[in-house]
């Protein structure tokens, strides 16, 4: 029960990160008392920004905690680099190096596409589009691994795509169609690119610990962000930094807590179980945004984020019935 509670008190936690994002791009009334945000533009300069700032704060806070958890970590990280050893030894971890950098590059291209569907479209819309990815990853693993979708799993794929068509906002003086579509192929693509990141992963994960794995994720993303932003850098002087830096802190922590909590989730009940309670992310991030900034969605749109949700947890419960077999 505890292990429940701790993975769905991370799925909480993750969606203030959401919103405080959702925040810095737009203006809001936050928690009916203050008008705060629209500190910068949803562009993509501004997105590697953000990021860089978010990850300044989570390498070093996830390096002081994940190696403590795991002492190993480091060594496995010096392995990866180590030239001294057998040839079959050395492609091994030249294989592994070149996922585990990968999967950093891939990580920080959705985290990127993401923030710019959170600051172009509604908060609970961009995560529900997101969180199709299950639908990519499943057609992706019979792609590679040859795991070829039951009928179950087409007809819950199907019920998610239903869902998401259902959560799409119509045009408005709020939201321009171009806007709408840029927000949405945003939300999509970083599902997609997601999805790639799970399967490398999971080869990835199959000879190397999750804690150096997860570490050189971030690593890279800031390391990816902070020379992004050398090519293209955001336009500093018109930025009120302030606000930025409390928001990125902010961002930074509740995603650090929201991300340590899962992993401990993850140990007490097992990946598939929370990967269940995980699915609620997507309604439990519409919730906070109505409740913290009042974005409102339609009926249409809430019973479409409703069905994803669905969609989503008859997925994992179907891995979930098929660990249990496999032990049993």
């Amino acid at each position: 029960m505890l292990g429940i509670l701790t993975v769905l008190l991370s799925s909480f936690v993750l969606t203030f990160h959401n919103v405080t994002v959702r925040v810095l791009f737009s203006e809001h009334l936050v928690l009916g008392l203050f008008l705060l945000g629209g500190y910068v533009k949803p562009d993509l300069q501004n997105s590697f920004l953000l990021m860089f700032m978010r990850m300044l704060l989570v390498v070093p806070l996830m390096a002081s905690l994940s190696f403590k958890l795991y002492p190993s970590a480091l060594k496995e990280l010096k392995d990866l680099f180590n030239c001294n050893a057998a040839s079959s030894v050395l492609h091994e971890r030249r294989d592994i190096l070149i996922q585990a950098l990968g999967c950093g590059v891939l990580m920080f291209v959705y985290i990127a596409s993401l923030y710019i569907a959170i600051g172009l479209i509604p908060t609970g819309i961009a995560l529900t589009l997101f969180f199709t990815y299950p639908v990519f990853t499943a057609l992706l693993s019979w792609r590679f691994f040859g795991d070829r979708p039951t009928l179950f799993r087409w007809l819950v794929i199907g019920i998610i795509l239903v869902g998401s068509a259902l959560t799409i906002p119509q045009s408005s003086a709020t939201y321009s169609s171009h806007t709408i579509a840029i927000g949405i192929f945003a939300s999509v693509s970083a599902g997609i690119v997601y999805a790639f990141y799970c399967i490398i992963a999971q080869k990835c994960l199959e000879k190397f610990h999750p804690v150096p794995f997860t570490w050189i994720s971030f690593a890279c993303t800031l390391l990816l962000s902070s020379v992004s932003l050398l090519f293209w850098p955001a336009k500093s002087a018109q930025l009120d930094w302030t606000p930025l830096w409390i928001g990125s802190i902010f961002s930074g922590l509740v995603s650090f807590i929201g991300h340590t909590l899962n992993n401990v989730g993850i140990r007490m009940v097992g990946a598939s179980t929370a990967s269940i309670i995980g699915s609620s992310s997507p309604a439990l991030t519409a919730l906070v945004a109505w409740v913290t900034i009042s974005e409102t969605l339609n009926v249409i749109q809430s019973v479409g984020i409703g069905i994803v949700t669905l969609g989503i947890a008859l997925l994992s419960a179907e891995g979930f019935v098929k660990s249990l077999k496999y032990r049993s």
